[in-house]
């Protein structure tokens, strides 16, 4: 049976120290969270590659201390594709591998790939580039019993190469390795849908059967494009854009979503909705146990 291991939210720190990732573990699990996905390169953890042993143990420590499970959110800037620093991010990815494993992690999110209009001469090379290095790190993840969960990104710039969400569920098939799985990002794949005039529910469906890992957040699916707010909550006011929002703020379908499509079994929900949305987090999150409830009912009675 398909189940929802369980849920939380997204940790990051605030400017680079440990205090507000201690403070927001403390917080999710007052609220009740299961889950807390560290955005590890939020901290110096890593230089050039190799862990720094002193900051390994704080994290170690700072982990141990509230009754939560973990999952780890790599570099944001992860990017295989690219053929001048892939070598670098492989390095980075390793030692992030082993940070998982330090902590209890089953799981290290890595961004699809893309090429920036000026290097579109690499695009030949740019989907086996990230392929091979998939490969290389899901085998170095496999002796930690860390799954890679390779998430869909959208078109951030006129010109970019980016995989839509069904071709990343292709490079997953194709790469077939049991630590390499798909991550459903729901807004990322509105708003690419959106911008290239696809079928967001096609897309998803495309997606699930080799999905393990969820980003829940909402979102209207309006790509940004040109427009620039002043403040953050003006591209709320609009709905444009990668908006992070409580659940029900948006208009993603979220009980179509899980009532018809099926995930890898031992899925996890995860929300990014951060500590702006602090007073939202608790609805969210009764939001979500909702939805594991469906779900998992649906694929009782199947």
């Amino acid at each position: 049976m398909s189940t929802i291991l369980g849920m939380g939210f997204e940790v990051t720190s605030v400017n680079g120290e440990f205090a507000s990732i201690e403070e927001e573990l403390g917080i999710l699990a007052d609220i009740g969270a299961d889950y807390a996905e560290i955005s590890l390169t939020s901290i110096d953890l890593i230089a050039g590659g190799r862990i720094i042993p002193d900051r390994r143990a704080r994290l170690k420590a700072c982990t141990k201390a509230f009754d939560l499970k973990y999952t780890v959110h790599g570099l944001v800037s992860s990017n295989f594709m690219d053929p001048d620093t892939c070598g670098y991010q492989l390095d980075a990815a390793k030692a992030l591998v082993q940070l998982c494993d330090d902590i209890g992690s089953r799981i290290l999110v890595q961004h699809g790939g893309s090429l920036r209009a000026n290097q579109l001469a690499e695009r030949g090379d740019a989907d086996r580039r990230e392929r091979e290095a998939l490969a290389e790190l899901a085998d170095f993840a496999k002796g930690y019993g860390v799954r890679i969960a390779l998430e869909n990104i959208f078109t951030g710039e006129a010109g970019q190469y980016r995989q839509t969400p069904s071709q990343l569920a292709d490079t997953v098939r194709a790469v077939d390795h049991p630590n390499l799985m798909a991550l459903i990002d729901f807004s990322h794949a509105y708003i690419e849908a959106t911008y290239r005039g696809l079928d967001f529910y096609a897309e998803i469906a495309a997606m699930a059967p080799v999905t393990g890992h969820l980003h829940v957040h909402d979102s209207f699916g309006r790509p940004q494009r040109f427009f620039k707010p002043y403040f953050p909550a003006e591209n709320t006011a609009l709905g444009i854009g990668d908006l992070h929002m409580p659940l029900g703020w948006g208009d993603i379908d979220w009980q179509r979503i899980f009532t018809e499509f099926t995930f890898l079994p031992d899925t996890v929900l995860l929300m990014e909705i951060d500590r702006r949305y602090r007073a939202e987090q608790p609805q969210s999150l009764a939001i979500a146990r909702d939805l594991k409830t469906l779900y998992e009912s649906k694929n009782t009675s199947a």
